[in-house]
């Protein structure tokens, strides 16, 4: 039977619609199959406010759900969260050694804890207050453009009731004071408590003797703010919302204007030109601390540990890595006045000197 030419085409047509049907079969037969999506691990646990921003990076959020983990978190000051209740908790994340160490003289006892990031403590303030410092010589500017504070005459300031005109800013109202979070549950300010005992040591760690001995001259140091905050993200919010007129200057950490520098650049735009980064002399580092109450809380430990993290950590949220290394240099923020190296770094005090500098703020705040 002779086939006409439309007949033709038409079959040939239909072989090639099977040729092409049957090849894309075999090829998805010899394709690996879609791995099956990771079940997601719910991990809850308490965590210092200045990290939030870290905690709720999309970045972050995608590679914590690529190792199947699905974090959850309640804010805390980071001696506040080693008192708080803990059922259901996986985590604990901190600001601090002495934090870890402080929660452990109360009975808390993590699985596995580790170092995740570091940044120094520094102070916050207003160009029109630093100038006036610098000309009251409490502060001082360095080559790079960088700002210190003499922590010791700051401290001997304080002590002697100063005003903001004795030490050079005339336009200051009340007190010289440098403002900080409730150092009985927030670490910033707990470090800074530290670094005060410290300087009134003569610039050796304080000791259990000398807290004792100066328990009364710190309780006044403090007393000059008045009522503080829990959070140091609270804190450092208030400081930019306020203005100099409310907290002329504050205790926060590094790593809190490289985060507003990166993630909010309207707002460090409008401050950018005002709010001055000051590095005490000495500081102390801050070392935020993930302890890890269960199994779920040392998948955490391993995701914040992991390279990527760490450079997550520095670029987009300003906390320095862990080990110190892999970080390129503090200028990629923009921030004027800001450090590569720390020059001048105080040891915090041993944990039983930190255990009798909390329990003398308590008993001072108990009394009021």
């Amino acid at each position: 039977m002779k086939l006409s030419k439309s007949k033709i085409i038409g079959l040939i047509a239909l072989l090639a619609v099977v040729a092409v049907v049957g090849g894309t079969l075999v090829w998805r037969q010899t394709q690996p199959k879609p791995a099956a999506p990771v079940e997601q691990v719910k991990i809850t646990g308490y965590l210092g406010g200045e990290k939030i921003g870290l905690f709720d990076d999309p970045k972050f959020q995608e590679a914590a759900a690529k190792q199947g983990i699905d974090i959850d978190y309640r804010k805390a000051g980071s001696l506040a969260m080693m008192d708080a209740d803990r059922s259901g908790m996986d985590y604990l994340f901190p600001s601090s050694r002495a934090a870890v160490e402080y929660g452990n003289a109360k009975g808390v006892k993590a699985e596995q804890s580790d170092i995740a990031f570091n940044s120094p403590i520094v102070l916050y303030s207003h160009k029109a207050v630093v100038d006036g410092l610098v000309s009251g010589g409490l502060i001082t500017k360095d080559g790079s453009g960088a700002y210190h504070m003499d922590m010791a005459k700051a401290v001997e300031a304080m002590k002697g009731n100063k005003t903001w005109a004795d030490v050079g800013y005339q336009a200051g109202y009340g007190q010289f004071r440098i403002d900080s979070t409730d150092p009985v549950q927030s670490n910033s300010g707990n470090e800074y408590a530290a670094l005060i005992a410290t300087v009134l040591n003569g610039g050796q760690p304080a000791t259990v003797d000398s807290v004792t001995r100066d328990s009364a001259t710190i309780a006044d140091i403090f007393a000059k703010s008045g009522w503080m905050e829990t959070s140091s993200e609270d804190s450092f919010n208030q400081f930019l919302t306020l203005g100099v007129g409310s907290k002329p200057m504050m205790v926060g950490y590094e790593s809190q204007i490289l985060d507003l520098a990166v993630n909010q650049p309207d707002a460090f735009k409008q401050i950018k030109d005002d709010v001055v980064i000051v590095y005490p002399t000495p500081t102390v580092w801050s070392t935020h601390t993930l302890m890890a109450l269960d199994d779920k809380g040392v998948k955490l430990l391993n995701l914040l540990k992991t390279p990527e993290i760490q450079k997550l950590a520095w670029e987009r949220h300003g906390f320095r890595a862990a080990n110190f290394a892999g970080t390129d240099s503090i200028s990629r923020f923009g921030v004027n006045g800001t450090l590569d190296q720390i020059p001048a770094v105080s040891e915090l005090p041993n944990n039983d000197a930190m255990q009798k500098l909390i329990t003398t703020l308590q008993g001072v705040q108990a009394k009021q």
